[in-house]
This record gives structure tokens, C-alpha cells and sequence, in this order.
């Protein structure tokens, strides 16, 4: 009598995949609760709008109206903060463009459900031409270019001049250019876009980002010539009472 086996490595690449099925639908789903919107918490909104304050102080004393977000690490929540403050400075009815220049691993399209079949990589590599490829009023006056496909060269990419006719258009075109790049502790993509922006904006997370990481943070976009516009702490819990519920907790932006 012969018993058949079940094939177990079957199984377990099926629970791998249901696994990081679930993963990825639950990190969609956080991403998508910390985008701002009309039932943001009103700390969190008011937050960014004190950072957006401060952007634009910065932005005042340069001839540049583009700026870039970036970390030190990946999961820092950058790319919710690029979010979250380009739909910030939307609101004043001034014309915004967010860009998504992480080419390795690109989050904005998840984080605004916005498709991704073509972006930046794509325009630049000359594949189409940007009006082809930017999502016009994802909200009132936000336009956003996705990252597109992932290259095999991301940083010749950046480089090329291809990017500086890009860049030179924007600036006619609109009031604020907004970049979500790579972690800078992870590659060096962030700092080559230095030629077209007033500074960087750096995002650290409580008990995640380090002293460390920050100092090395700021050394590599010392080395560059550029300067970092500010910083916007991410994770930082706040505790009180709220009548007879007790304690309870919220999540808030803080920009210094």
C-alpha cells in the first residue's frame, strides 16, 4: 500500500505568498490611513502645515522652489511625509508637482493608489514624453509623476541631461517641485539631485533613527555642497486623557 505524501515545499511557497500577500495589503492599508485627508487627526494636520510654514521660509532665501525628502533608512516613512506635505502645500491653491525619484523601491504609487506602468525612468529614457505620464489633479492643483520602471542604471538616469531640460520645465510650469528620493545611508541617488534643489528635508523616526544616522546623514549632504532644510520626526507618541477613556495615543509630525 502506497501513501501518498502532500508536497510540502508546495505548501510552503503557497504560505510565503499568502504571507507577503497579507504583508503588503496591510502596509497599502497603513500607508493609505496616514495620507492626510478631511478625517486626519487635527495635531497631524496642523503639524504639517507648521512644516510647510517653515519650507517655505527656507525656500524664500534661495532662487530654487524644488526641495527633496529623504532618510537615512528605508521604512523611515519618507514617502508618506513627501506625501503628506506636497497635499499640504496643495491646499493654498498653489500648483504642485510630487516626483517620485526612488528607482529602486518606489512607494508613492502605493501610498496614493495611482498606477505605475510609466513615470520618471520612463520620460527620461526618452520611452514617452511627461504629458503622457503625470496624474494631473490627484487633488486640486497636485499633479504626480510616479517613478515608472525600475531601471537597471538609476543613477546614470539621474544624472543625465535629460533630467536638467526636465527640471527647467517644471520650474516654468509650476509653484512648488516636491522629489521623494532614495534613503541616503542605503545609495547615493538623493545627493545627485542637488543641482536642482534649494535643500533636503530630512525624515527620522523615534527610537528607530539613531545619533549616528544622523550625523552621517548630515556629512553626506555636507560633502555635496548642499544643505538640509530640516528635519520632520516621524513615530513620536504622545500621551493623555480624554474624559472618562482614559489614556489614549496618537501619532504626530514634528518639524524642527
Amino acid at each position: 500500500m502506497k501513501i501518498k505524501l502532500p508536497n510540502m515545499k508546495r505548501k510552503e511557497e503557497k504560505a510565503i505568498k499568502e504571507s507577503n500577500r497579507v504583508s503588503s495589503k496591510k502596509k497599502n492599508n497603513k500607508d493609505e490611513k496616514n495620507v492626510l485627508s478631511e478625517k486626519s487627526k487635527f495635531a497631524i494636520v496642523e503639524a504639517y502645515k507648521s512644516a510647510r510654514t517653515n519650507i517655505m521660509f527656507s525656500l524664500s532665501a534661495t532662487d530654487k522652489k524644488a526641495f527633496t525628502i529623504t532618510s537615512y533608512a528605508k521604512g523611515d516613512g519618507k514617502s508618506t511625509v513627501a506625501a503628506n506635505l506636497a497635499i499640504s502645500f496643495s491646499k493654498m491653491g498653489k500648483k504642485v508637482i510630487l516626483i517620485d525619484c526612488d528607482l529602486r523601491r518606489p512607494n508613492l504609487h502605493n501610498i496614493l493608489k495611482l498606477e505605475n506602468k510609466a513615470g520618471f525612468s520612463d520620460m527620461v529614457g526618452r520611452m514617452v514624453v511627461f504629458d503622457d505620464v503625470v496624474n494631473r489633479d490627484v487633488l486640486p492643483c497636485l499633479d504626480v509623476l510616479t517613478s515608472g520602471t525600475i531601471p537597471p542604471n538609476p543613477s546614470e538616469l539621474i544624472c543625465s541631461p535629460e533630467v536638467t531640460r526636465f527640471v527647467e520645465r517644471l520650474n516654468r510650469e509650476y509653484d512648488y517641485i516636491i522629489f521623494d528620493s532614495p534613503p541616503v545611508g542605503v545609495v547615493a541617488d538623493a545627493l545627485l539631485l542637488k543641482d536642482y534643489i534649494a535643500g533636503y528635508i530630512l525624515v527620522t523616526r523615534e527610537r528607530k533613527t539613531t545619533h549616528g544616522d544622523i550625523e552621517k546623514l548630515l556629512q553626506n549632504i555636507k560633502v555635496t555642497g548642499s544643505k538640509p532644510l530640516g528635519f520632520i520626526r516621524v513615530g513620536v507618541t504622545h500621551e493623555g486623557k480624554r474624559g472618562r477613556r482614559g489614556y489614549y495615543y496618537y501619532y504626530y509630525y514634528q518639524y524642527y
